[in-house]
């Protein structure tokens, strides 16, 4: 056994360490989360998708495969019942959370807030620092309090052969790294 493959034991065992902490049983094996989060039991996450330091993730997430949330990222909020004059806040309730669902090879960069409910497209970037409050089209990045549309990722033509590529059964087994971009 080489350096290498000692190496790939101790990153797996790690990943089961967190997978188990958390109490995670929605997720694929090879999902990675780092300490100090707040995740919700029900959460579901795809194959190689990760979860940074510090982050708050209410229940009903999905983030697909290949995805990325960076550290202090939140997953919060629409769930104080605030329509109701005959109570202060804090004792009128909480709405129904509704599902939240972040696509495929997503990457939320750090200190992002995304309101609970919103559905993020497939391959979109969403700025460090952003707040979303509404849903994210496939492959566009947005940024901002509250995050707008600032450009496309790809252009339709890289988006298709993206969405091929990231289909392929074997991608993650791939040598990606001798790929020339």
């Amino acid at each position: 056994m080489n350096l290498r493959d000692v190496y790939n034991v101790l990153r797996k065992m790690k990943r089961r360490y967190y997978i188990i902490k958390y109490g995670l049983k929605n997720v694929s094996p090879t999902f990675i989360a780092c300490r100090g989060c707040h995740i919700s039991k029900d959460f579901v996450a795809g194959d190689y998708s990760f979860v940074g330091s510090n982050c708050l993730i209410y229940p009903k997430v999905k983030i697909g495969k290949y995805t990325m949330i960076a550290n202090n990222v939140n997953i919060i909020g629409g769930d104080h019942y605030y329509k109701n004059v005959y109570l202060p806040i804090i004792f009128a309730g909480r709405e129904k959370l509704k599902e939240t669902i972040i696509g495929d090879d997503v990457w939320v960069g750090a200190h992002s807030i995304i309101m609970t409910g919103v559905c993020i497209g497939n391959g979109s970037i969403i700025a460090a620092g952003s707040v979303v409050t509404k849903d994210v089209p496939p492959y566009s990045i947005v940024g901002g309090t509250p995050a707008k549309f600032v450009k496309m990722r790809f252009t339709e033509k890289d988006i298709l052969l993206h969405e091929r590529i990231l289909k392929e059964d074997d991608f993650p087994k791939s040598n990606f790294r001798n790929t020339i971009i």
